[in-house]
């Protein structure tokens, strides 16, 4: 009862608008790169002494805060709640893709957790109703339930497939040791609408990407911590055809025609190169 969440990039993320509740509408092309973590799932013997339903063990990478508030254990208490019957679990989370980088980890945890719940213990719900429960979580959760390449609009929950393929590419991931919160990375974007929205620039070659396919959370990020910055002009320096922050950051990506060592150039960053399918 294993699963493997993989992570995601951004193409494009343009922030369009404030809402009236607080949130931002945005425009982005998310797509899968394999970057995984690995999420298994024991039913509890019915006499394990736990006062917890779902007992999350993580290992790997570290991550702060009570493992109760994580996204896996709170997948699993909103499907609780549905199927009251769910056994208790045992979770081991072992995290391989990096934290507080803009690559949708957690989302991710949360929408496999959905995914295998849902398989294992045969409770019926449809990709549909399990993308509904996955936006109750997080406003990226729900592309994870697909796992394909997908236009979102809306705060990242409204997801339109697209026709995307960029097997034969290799990506080079960077992720610094500087953690972005969120709310530093929306504190000096301007919303706005782009003159060519990233759908259609992903429609054309990859390399008019550089020109005309922007994330607006570098401007701000890049103001704060330029060090971010510095690793997307060195990527372009390698040889990359497209380069840009992912997400909120602070892992950046390149696209190359073929591999490149990349852990020699950045020895105190997490780093990988593999070719995308």
């Amino acid at each position: 009862m294993i699963i493997f969440p993989t992570a995601k990039i951004n193409l494009g993320l343009n922030i369009v608008e404030r809402r009236p509740d607080g949130y931002h509408n945005l425009e982005t092309v998310f797509y899968p790169v394999p970057v995984h973590d690995v999420l298994e799932i024991i039913p509890m013997h019915p006499d394990f002494p736990s006062e917890v339903d779902c007992d999350l063990k993580v290992t790997n990478i570290t991550i702060e805060g009570d493992e109760q508030r994580n996204l896996v254990v709170r997948a699993y208490q909103l499907l609780k709640q549905e199927f009251p019957a769910l056994p208790r679990l045992h979770v081991h989370l072992w995290k391989g893709i990096p934290t507080q980088a803009g690559m949708g980890g957690g989302s991710s945890d949360c929408g496999y957790m959905l995914r295998l719940v849902n398989d294992v213990f045969k409770l019926g719900l449809s990709t549909s109703q399990l993308i509904e429960r996955a936006a109750r979580l997080g406003a990226d959760c729900p592309f994870f339930i697909l796992g394909k390449p997908a236009y979102a609009e809306g705060i990242g929950e409204r997801l339109h497939p697209v026709s995307l393929n960029l097997s034969g590419w290799y990506i080079a991931v960077v992720r610094p040791d500087i953690p972005v919160p969120t709310r530093e990375a929306f504190s000096l974007i301007h919303p706005h609408r782009p003159t060519k929205n990233c759908l259609e620039v992903i429609q054309q070659p990859v390399e008019t990407w550089r020109e005309e396919l922007v994330n607006d959370f570098e401007q701000s990020v890049f103001s704060l911590h330029p060090e971010i910055g510095r690793i997307k002009d060195v990527l372009y320096q390698q040889g990359a055809t497209y380069a840009a922050m992912s997400g909120s950051g602070s892992a950046v990506f390149g696209l190359f025609r073929k591999p490149i060592e990349i852990s020699k150039l950045f020895p105190d960053a997490f780093t990988y190169c593999s070719n995308l399918i």
